[in-house]
């Protein structure tokens, strides 16, 4: 079934907003029987052309709310790096499947952990724009509770282009309004909504990656992505809001 570029509605009240820039989409194709294993129960892996597909995506976020409340402070500006697949469930609702998520930030961390259960890591996370080479470059490394560097980490260097992706693959991959997580015992399901992602091509400069090893994806790192993707340098971002999780 073709897939919407714009969101639905919320389904009720948004309880987080945040803003997203500067993300890059890195993909690669898999045997969705690797991935069967690690959604949560309920949710089967969501196929295109024959393929589940792993994704690592870097990004920026700010202005983390908890609504309808004001920016929490101190927390600012930080980075993310997330591993994700995806999956469907009986009701037909697709979403993000996050296998890891690394950010710099250790609040927003705890509360995510607590609100949805996601499998939030702290981390240091550097971000590097190189406007002369159209490029950007993220790194990181997995932090321990005393705020030392104790895990994997990633290194990422993509060329972004000035051309625009708008395609049946790149909306599979992108145009994702929800994720499912298992959290407390149960499948559950929060729906999101932003604006369309703005999608250029890009070409990776450069990878050096932990985070998939981490997660039994050792040999993705080890062959060039079958999708490249970025939002073009300079754009400003957009304001995403999460629904309140329920049980799927």
């Amino acid at each position: 079934m073709p897939f919407d570029r714009d969101a639905p509605a919320l389904p009720g009240r948004a309880v987080i907003s945040q803003t997203w820039s500067s993300a890059i989409f890195l993909h690669w194709r898999v045997d969705a029987a690797r991935v069967a294993p690690l959604l949560p129960p309920g949710v089967r892996p969501d196929i295109f052309d024959g393929s589940a597909w792993i994704g690592l995506v870097p990004f920026e976020l700010s202005r983390f709310r908890f609504l309808p409340l004001p920016a929490v402070p101190l927390v600012g500006t930080f980075n993310e790096i997330n591993v994700r697949t995806y999956g469907i469930d009986a009701e037909g609702r697709r979403g993000v499947v996050f296998l890891t998520l690394e950010a710099e930030h250790l609040i927003p961390v705890l509360a995510a952990r607590v609100i949805f259960g996601l499998p939030y890591r702290w981390a240091a996370i550097g971000r590097r724009i190189d406007r002369a080479a159209s490029a950007i470059e993220y790194r990181s490394r997995r932090r321990d509770l005393d705020g030392r560097a104790a895990g994997p980490g990633t290194r990422i260097r993509v060329a972004v282009g000035d051309e625009p992706v708008d395609t049946e693959l790149s909306r599979f991959l992108t145009a994702r309004w929800g994720f499912h997580e298992r959290h407390l015992g149960r499948t559950t399901w929060a729906a999101n909504e932003h604006e369309p992602w703005p999608l250029v091509a890009g070409d990776l400069l450069g990878l050096d990656d932990g985070l998939l090893t981490d997660r039994g994806f050792a040999d993705l790192a080890r062959r060039s992505p079958d999708s490249i993707l970025a939002m073009p340098l300079g754009h400003p971002g957009f304001t995403t809001r999460f629904a309140r999780p329920r049980r799927a």
